[in-house]
């Protein structure tokens, strides 16, 4: 499977569970909630504020 920005954080965390702690380096603490996990990653980095081109640098992901 190819991991993109619009991947669900469930199927990156699925694939790679290492990624929660790149999540959670940034502020992306709720990585155990529902709604977080059926979020996209750039749905998520959107709520939080946070880069989406760094989160994806550090997640090794295309945007």
């Amino acid at each position: 499977m190819t991991l993109t920005a619009d991947s669900k954080i469930e199927e990156i965390l699925t694939e790679r569970p290492e990624t929660a702690e790149i999540f959670q380096s940034f502020g992306m603490n709720c990585l155990g909630y529902a709604i977080a996990n059926n979020e996209s990653i750039r749905q998520a980095a959107t709520r939080k504020g946070v880069d989406l081109d760094k989160l994806a640098a550090a997640l090794g992901i295309s945007t």
